[in-house]
């Protein structure tokens, strides 16, 4: 057996051996219901993770409600793309970041109106996927009483997906999280001066 033979033989084995491995944890896996996803941390992606995700959904027919607690002041591409489609409810509940609001009574009450939207959400098995686009972030400033957000998120209909996004994800919230990614900034265009761009970050 020559050299280049030898490695693809080696390549092979171990590639069958990491199948197996695979295949058994795909096995185990038999559990099927709704999963809460939380994207938190202080790199970029978290919302546009959750987007990815309503895309996917949408390719599987599953009806989407995005709820966004931040945003508001200016018009993003997602918005404008996902409101083409009737399978989806997007609503933009904020009224921009708080440093430019400067008024914590007024972002309190736009955060409550967005729970209580978010809350019918919650509670409708005909709503698949539901997006909570910068909760953490009205959780974290203490605009929402924690422990109401988390009993929703427990109650909600079994076969219902959530993701919550937003740096400083809380601890409670982690902990009854399914998956939770925690984005880390490596490098940021912005930092060297980029403004944010159509299709990146808008």
């Amino acid at each position: 057996m020559s050299q280049g033979e030898g490695a693809a033989e080696r390549h092979r084995q171990r590639m069958q051996r990491q199948k197996a491995l695979v295949d058994a944890r795909v096995a185990q896996a038999e559990e099927d219901r709704g999963v809460l996803l939380v994207n938190t941390g202080n790199g970029k992606g978290k919302s546009s993770s959750a987007f990815g995700m309503v895309a996917r959904a949408l390719g599987h027919g599953i009806r989407v409600a995005v709820v966004q607690f931040i945003k508001g002041s200016f018009t993003t591409g997602e918005e404008v793309f996902f409101r083409r489609f009737p399978e989806v409810e997007f609503l933009v509940m904020g009224e921009g970041f708080t440093w430019d609001t400067q008024d914590r009574e007024r972002d309190i009450q736009a955060a409550e109106r967005a729970w209580a939207k978010a809350r019918g959400f919650l509670a409708d098995p005909d709503v698949g996927l539901v997006v909570l686009d910068e909760l953490n972030i009205a959780l974290k400033l203490g605009y929402l009483p924690l422990e109401e957000v988390l009993s929703a998120l427990l109650g909600r209909p079994p076969g219902q997906h959530v993701v919550v996004t937003g740096r400083g994800a809380p601890a409670e919230l982690i902990e009854i999280a399914d998956t939770v990614t925690d984005m880390r900034p490596v490098k940021h265009a912005f930092d060297a001066g980029v403004r944010a761009q159509k299709g990146i970050e808008l």
